[in-house]
């Protein structure tokens, strides 16, 4: 997938479109990079990045191993 952050056009990760799923919609078909997403919602980049590692560990089929 080649998609880009609707905010700042940056290619994403297949970890940022994941954890834009699992957090703020399913079935969303565009994105933000974890630097916009977090802008977005106030939190920080560390604990987006901390939510990925806990999504993959619990086994969410959304994230890349």
């Amino acid at each position: 997938m080649n998609a880009c952050c609707r905010s700042c056009c940056r290619k994403l990760t297949l970890d940022e479109i994941a954890v834009y799923k699992r957090m703020v919609n399913r079935g969303a078909t565009d994105f933000l990079c974890i630097t916009c997403f977090a802008k977005a919602y106030h939190v920080s980049e560390e604990l987006i990045r901390e939510k990925i590692d806990h999504f993959r560990a619990m086994g969410c089929t959304l994230f890349s191993a």
